[in-house]
């Protein structure tokens, strides 16, 4: 009898040695495949930001959908924007009236005033928006003001988060982005350089993205199943030629925003410069004749940059009193901008368009 209970013994070790054994061997290689991964620390930090940003819409949003997200869902919504962080609005774009008039009426009442044509099935905003022109132009800014006025989430999608060097992980971070938006509705996906990420297929394209990309256009396609959920992918290029056909049919909302017109450059340049100081002899009209080729952003270069030019001349000047006065303080006031440091700055900026040869390429309009 004392045997058999020996026997029983020794077994019942055994099964705890082998058990323990099995226990340390998995969660070493858990911790140690955890820490071989070198996204690990960046997928930590976005889930800690994500964190934080969901915490801002939880007196919004039902408390089950934020709970329920799943680690992939929390990668994407580090990229989350709230429409109350949103620091751009129609006010800070200028020259593009008549596109934003557009965007309004198509885009922003039917999501704002769903309620006027409740029974309509065709009252309803665009799954896919495309803003195509050349870069500096306002694309970017017009999709914030957008999600601001219309006052929708907005996931500002970066490409380089859904790629992985795991098999299959960069479909399922695709796949979180759209399962996301569902849960966070109104929401706009803006995807900035489009073209970098959905250009046209074709039989070079390695088998991850050519399978990423058909999973992106599978889920962004089956929204269109779902008429009630409010869910807009937007996309922003300056090579709209490039993108794939397939995904051209799914933004049949287009807009062009082309390079100001000399009127348009005009309301820029005040706009620009309204909260600055600005001498008399600025001549608005002049600048803006003589800017021709020129985008927005181009024209706030030019601004800023004189605003540096005065800037130096308030140093030399400081310099050149305290070597007068023996180092004595004196105090300055801050100098306006004046029409000789907007000139200089455009004089220089000209220089470098000519050298890297920009205002001599007949793309301008497109590339």
């Amino acid at each position: 009898m004392s045997g058999v209970n020996l026997t029983r013994n020794e077994v019942v070790q055994f099964v705890l040695r082998i058990s323990l054994l099995s226990i340390v061997t998995y969660y070493s290689a858990k911790w140690l495949i955890r820490n071989l991964d070198p996204s690990n620390k960046s997928k930590k930090k976005a889930i800690e930001h994500a964190e934080d940003i969901l915490r801002k819409l939880a007196p919004s949003m039902k408390k089950s959908a934020l709970q329920n997200l799943n680690e992939y869902e929390m990668v994407i919504a580090s990229h989350l924007v709230v429409p109350e962080n949103i620091a751009e609005s129609w006010d800070s774009i200028a020259g593009l009236d008549d596109v934003c008039q557009e965007i309004k009426e198509s885009l922003v009442f039917p999501v704002c005033h769903r309620d006027m044509f409740a029974g309509s099935a065709l009252y309803q905003p665009p799954k896919g928006v495309l803003l195509y022109g050349p870069p500096g132009c306002g694309k970017t800014l017009i999709a914030k003001a957008t999600a601001k006025e219309a006052g929708m989430r907005f996931i500002n999608l970066d490409v380089a988060m859904l790629t992985d060097k795991w098999y299959g992980e960069s479909q399922k971070l695709a796949s979180a982005v759209f399962t996301l938006a569902v849960k966070i509705e109104p929401c706009i996906i803006f995807i900035d350089e489009i073209d970098s990420f959905l250009r046209a297929r074709n039989s070079s394209d390695h088998e991850a993205t050519a399978m990423m990309k058909t999973q992106f256009m599978m889920l962004w396609d089956g929204l269109n199943t779902d008429s009630e959920s409010t869910i807009i992918v937007m996309g922003a290029t300056n090579r709209p030629q490039d993108l794939d056909k397939a995904i051209l049919r799914r933004m049949p909302s287009q807009f062009h925003i082309s390079l100001p017109t000399e009127e348009q450059r005009l309301k820029i340049l005040r706009l620009i410069l309204q909260n600055e100081k600005v001498a008399p002899d600025v001549d608005y009209v002049q600048l803006a004749r003589v800017t021709a080729g020129y985008s927005g952003s181009d024209l706030k270069e030019i601004c800023r940059n004189a605003s540096v030019h005065r800037v130096r001349k308030v140093m030399k000047s400081k310099a050149a009193v305290l070597a007068v006065t023996n180092g004595t303080a004196v105090e300055f006031s801050t100098p306006a901008i004046t029409m000789e440091d907007l000139v200089e700055s455009l004089r220089s900026m000209k220089q470098s368009k000519f050298t890297t040869g920009v205002l001599n390429d007949s793309r301008i309009d497109l590339d």
